[in-house]
């Protein structure tokens, strides 16, 4: 696992020990980057099922200001932290021990708006459509921000979760990608 491409580009990333995490291959990080930057100038990010922090990592690379990784897994957030510190990008990322629902109804009173939101939880526990759900009602994401949904192959989405429709969807062997955005409508246009 290494750091795609950005200021990091070539940089290795540790992966979390033990069979608990499972982490995005390089092959679908730079797919994902593909369809939604490939960089980015500024912005806050949200890694919410952090793992070994590779999507944060990686969009802090390609230009986000800020990531806040979140993960449940104590060794999960100790290997963030060291993958994050290998990279350099301490002062650029929050690290927190917690709950994907605790998290965000914490990030919810901070008042806090998101650029790109990655959701890769565990692929026996599905929660993407009420996580969505939540991300939409509580207005987590900015007008012109992606939500990125990575899931297993044999899971379909809904095309719509309130004002976030299904903007691209790409399968790769037993994983799939879904990239919720806001309708136009909802954007104002």
């Amino acid at each position: 696992m290494r750091v795609i491409s950005g200021k990091c580009k070539g940089r290795h990333l540790q992966a979390v020990p033990g069979m608990s995490t499972r982490p995005t291959t390089d092959k679908v990080k730079e797919a994902i980057f593909n369809m939604i930057g490939p960089y980015f100038s500024g912005g806050v990010g949200l890694d919410l099922f952090g793992g070994s922090g590779g999507l944060g990592i990686e969009a802090l690379s390609r230009g986000l200001d800020l990531v806040i990784f979140v993960d449940y897994d104590a060794k999960a957030v100790k290997t963030i932290k060291k993958n994050v510190a290998a990279c350099g990008l301490q002062d650029q990322a929050e690290i927190y021990r917690n709950d994907a629902e605790r998290a965000l109804k914490a990030i919810v009173k901070r008042g806090l708006c998101f650029h790109v939101i990655f959701l890769d939880p565990p692929y026996k526990e599905q929660k993407l459509p009420s996580l969505l759900s939540f991300i939409d009602a509580h207005h987590l994401l900015e007008k012109d921000g992606v939500v990125v949904a990575e899931h297993a192959a044999e899971i379909h989405l809904p095309e719509q979760v309130g004002g976030l429709y299904k903007w691209k969807q790409e399968t790769y062997g037993i994983t799939a990608v879904s990239i919720y955005r806001y309708t136009d409508e909802e954007k104002g246009e």
